[in-house]
Parts: structure tokens; C-alpha cells; sequence
């Protein structure tokens, strides 16, 4: 028996999924982790992620059968490292809203849009700074990127990763080398000793040859993975994400909601113009994609069931944590479709799209609204949709068309209740998949199993192979859960404006 593993570094979790020959998982395995705030940057220890990353494979069965891997992780960041590969500053993650004045800037130079978490937003925001390290770097790269290199030796990202380090050329299918030209020139008086393409990563497309596990790779996760298993190039969360759940092709898009939540609309046509709430990404196979990204999806509704887990405790109860989680997310469909006019704000860090640099949650609730245990969780899970919603209205606007979403992450693993919530909010059908919650490491395993398949395009691969007889369940619009939805937004765009004035007070105290 053959099998094929991805591994996924996520924000909460680090996670290695096994798949077989048939694409079912065979066994999976996890480690929980979490970002911390230090000297004002959101970081992970890296080795932290070595550390996860054994603790996950350490439950994988039958290692001896895998045939190939391939690694995959949160997107964006910044990750900087010298000749020698030291780090030179902390990983600054997805989650830092610290680049504006870079992310604004480059917008105008490219005229293209650079969100403030993208990898060339953090190097030219650390130039413009004037850090001490900028002039020792050799290498910028992601934490997929990195945890790749470490394994193989390799210095490569897929074309979905690169493409949220710096912009894609589709038709060249490496980065714009216009825009390569005008960042060189832009950054060519501070004397740096290096230009950008000396410092990133090469571009790989689904399927390429990606190197070989090293003996040095297999000796930092204590030889359970066997020397010279070949790799598929490392791919970012968005994109494993747009593989499981078959969503690479024209009029398709996925919606992945965990600690973050973003949508994934494959375009048949470019945009009319630039917008700084939609950014454009590619598939693993290099199409264009307009990229819905929002900071906080679930960290918030995440806090307020560990609050009632621990009142459920004091009573002598012990739950399962699973079985606590579909309880409380059932519930909420007892809620009326408003919300009952309780309105959350779910930002625990800044938001891109509200353009909100840094969050403060809340829980608003009028005089006279309906403040029941039902409606409060559908305001939660609501609240980890809303600012989806307002970017997903700018590709309205723009006459984007939708078959359909498909959902993963564990948003969805509660049957038909964050789905039914996402397609009324969307006014689209919404899918989901068995594997709905193994998301992005199952498309990685995926991508793994895609290498040297050079006869079939991924999309062939896709449907006529993996997704072939795979269940799906599809949740529909509801025009009573679709007006009550709309009457929450309403309110929650006013809802935004006080989250505004509540940071700026929060600041000025500081």
C-alpha cells in the first residue's frame, strides 16, 4: 500500500493527515499550538513547530508506506534569515498589522493590491524602519517555505504560497517581474547589498518535483520518515485549501473558517480595478484568485465556549470537547434568524477589511433584544462570518459569478449549521465534503499524491480521480435565515464603528 502525508502548520494546530491510494485518510495526527504577542508582533517559536510537527507524525501508522509528502501552512508572514540560515528576527505571522505605510505604498507603486501580511509588506516596512537586520538578510521565505527547506534542502514554494509572498505573473508562472524591477529601483538608495530575487524562494507548480527528504531532514524528526521520500512543493493554507474541496476551477470558490476565515473565488475575468479588501492570489496550478481574507473568524465564539465549558465543569460535568462544541452550535439554531438584536464583534486582532488595526471584542445587546443562550451563539457565529460578507459584496458588485462554496475548517464540522449560516449569508448553495474537517493538510496529502502525474491537468486529477464518489452534503439558501441576516448586518456595520472608537480609545490610554 502506498500513502501520502501532508502536514500543515495552522495557527491553532499542527497537524499530519495520511491518505491512502483511494485518497481516504488513514490516520492523522496533531499538536495544539498557539501565536503569542511579544514586543508588539504575533509569533510562533520555530522550535516549537519541530517540536509539533514530531508530536504529530509520532501517531501516523505505517510510515514506512509513505510515498510522498508535502508541507503546507499558514500563509503570508515574514520569516528572514541570513547566508547561513539564522533567523534574524522573530516569524512575524498572518496575524501583525504593523505594515500599512509599506502595504500603501507598494499598492501605488504596483498598482496592485499588497495587503499589510503579505511577506513583501513585513521586508519593505522592516527597510523603511531602518532595522538592523534588513542589510544581513539572504533569504526571505514562509513557514512552509522554511519547514521545507529544513526537510529537503530545497529553497521553493508552490505558486499559491509565492503568490502571498509577492505578485504572480500567471502566464510566467514565477513572481511579476515588472514589479520585481520598480521594488529594486524603490529600495536601490539604501545600499542593501542584495535585490529581490536574490532573496526569494524559487516558484514551483502542482506537480513539480519538489526534492527529497534529506538524511538531515529525516534526523530532525527522529528518522520516522525514511531518507529520500520525494516532496511536493510546499503550498499555503489557501491553496491546500482550494484542493480539498475541488475548487480550482472557473465560477468555483471555497470558504475556510478557523482562526481565520477567507474565501477563495476563482475568476474567470480580472477585476475592473484595484481593491485593498480583495486580494489577488493562484491556485496551486496558477490561476488567478480574488482572496477574501479576514483575521478573526472563531478565536472569539472559540473563548466563550471555554467560558461555558468551565460553568459546565463546576456542576461536575466532564464533556467531551467535540461533543461540547456541536451541543452549543446546535443550540444556536434555536436562535431567532436576527440574532435577536444581540450583535458580536469578534475581532481579537486587527482587521484588513473593516481596516482596523488592531481588535477588541465585544457583545452588544439593546434594551430590549432577546438575550437567550440560542440567540447569544448565533451572534458568535454570525459575528466569525460578517466581515466575509462585506468583502464578499465588493466581488458582487463586480459581477463575479458563483456556482457554488464549498466550506472546510472547523467552522463546519457541526453538520448544517455554520454551512446553512455561510450560504444564507452568501446567497449561494454551500458544500461540504467528509473530509470538511481535515481541510488543508488533506489537500496538501492530496498535492503529495499529485506528484509526476504530468499526463492529467490537476483539475482532471481532481475530479476524475480524488472527488470521483466522494460524499457531499448541500446546504441551500433560506430566505427567512437570509432576511434575518441581512437585518444583523445592518446593524453590525454600525456595530463597526464603535469597535473603531473602542481601539482608538484603547490606544490613546496607552
Amino acid at each position: 500500500m502506498k500513502t501520502y502525508l501532508g502536514i500543515e502548520f495552522g495557527s491553532t494546530r499542527i497537524k499530519a493527515v495520511q491518505i491512502n491510494e483511494d485518497f481516504k485518510v488513514h490516520s492523522s495526527g496533531d499538536y495544539t499550538w498557539q501565536s503569542k504577542f511579544e514586543n508588539g508582533v504575533w509569533t510562533y517559536e520555530m522550535d516549537e513547530a519541530i517540536k509539533g510537527l514530531k508530536i504529530a507524525l509520532s501517531t501516523i501508522k505505517n510510515r514506512e508506506s509513505v510515498s510522498a509528502i508535502g508541507v503546507s501552512g499558514m500563509m503570508h508572514g515574514y520569516l528572514a534569515f541570513d547566508k547561513n540560515w539564522n533567523l534574524l528576527v522573530p516569524f512575524r505571522t498572518w496575524q501583525n498589522t504593523i505594515t500599512s505605510k509599506a502595504a500603501d505604498e507598494l499598492t501605488a507603486l504596483f498598482d496592485f493590491n499588497i495587503p499589510q501580511r503579505w511577506s513583501i509588506a513585513h521586508l519593505y516596512q522592516a527597510i523603511l524602519n531602518g532595522e538592523e537586520h534588513v542589510k544581513d538578510i539572504a533569504h526571505i521565505t514562509t513557514l512552509a517555505g522554511y519547514v521545507h527547506f529544513l526537510l529537503t534542502g530545497v529553497n521553493a514554494v508552490g505558486i499559491g504560497e509565492a503568490s502571498g509572498i509577492f505578485p504572480i505573473d500567471c502566464k510566467s508562472a514565477d513572481y511579476n517581474s515588472c514589479m520585481m524591477d520598480k521594488f529594486n529601483e524603490l529600495i536601490s538608495s539604501y545600499n542593501l547589498g542584495w535585490t529581490l530575487s536574490n532573496v526569494l524562494p524559487k516558484v514551483l507548480k502542482a506537480g513539480n518535483d519538489a526534492g527529497r527528504l534529506t538524511k538531515a531532514g529525516a534526523e530532525i524528526v527522529d528518522n520516522m520518515l525514511e531518507e529520500g521520500i520525494p516532496f511536493a512543493p510546499p503550498e499555503g493554507d489557501a491553496g491546500t485549501g482550494m484542493v480539498a474541496t475541488n475548487s480550482i476551477s472557473a465560477r468555483t470558490g471555497n470558504v475556510s473558517a478557523g482562526t481565520s476565515i477567507f474565501s477563495m473565488v476563482v475568476l474567470e475575468n480580472p477585476l475592473s480595478k484595484v481593491y485593498p479588501e480583495i486580494d489577488i492570489v493562484t491556485t496551486p496550478d496558477g490561476k488567478d484568485v480574488a482572496m477574501v481574507h479576514c483575521n478573526n473568524c472563531t478565536n472569539d465564539s472559540n473563548a466563550w465556549i471555554n467560558v461555558m465549558k468551565e460553568c459546565v465543569n463546576l456542576f461536575g460535568s466532564s464533556p467531551q470537547t467535540g461533543e461540547l462544541y456541536s451541543k452549543l452550535y446546535e443550540k444556536s439554531l434555536e436562535g431567532d434568524d436576527d440574532c435577536g438584536g444581540l450583535l458580536v464583534c469578534n475581532y481579537v486582532a486587527g482587521e484588513g477589511i473593516t481596516h482596523i488595526d488592531s481588535g477588541i471584542p465585544l457583545v452588544l445587546r439593546k434594551p430590549d433584544s432577546r438575550f437567550t443562550l440560542a440567540n447569544f451563539l448565533r451572534a458568535t457565529l454570525y459575528s466569525a462570518i460578517s466581515t466575509l460578507r462585506i468583502g464578499m459584496e465588493i466581488l458582487d458588485a463586480e459581477g463575479v459569478k458563483l456556482d457554488s462554496l464549498v466550506g472546510h475548517g472547523g467552522f463546519f464540522k457541526t453538520k448544517n449549521v455554520g454551512q446553512s449560516y455561510l450560504a444564507s449569508a452568501c446567497n449561494t448553495p454551500v458544500t461540504c465534503m467528509e473530509t470538511a474537517g481535515e481541510g488543508g493538510p488533506y489537500g496538501m496529502a492530496i498535492l503529495a499524491s499529485y506528484l509526476h502525474h504530468e499526463n492529467e491537468t490537476l483539475g482532471e486529477f481532481l475530479e476524475k480521480r480524488v472527488f470521483k464518489s466522494i460524499h457531499k452534503s448541500i446546504s441551500n439558501p433560506e430566505k427567512k435565515v437570509k432576511d434575518g441576516f441581512e437585518n444583523y448586518m445592518q446593524d453590525y456595520k454600525k456595530m463597526i464603528m464603535v469597535e473603531k472608537s473602542a481601539v482608538i480609545s484603547f490606544k490613546e490610554d496607552e
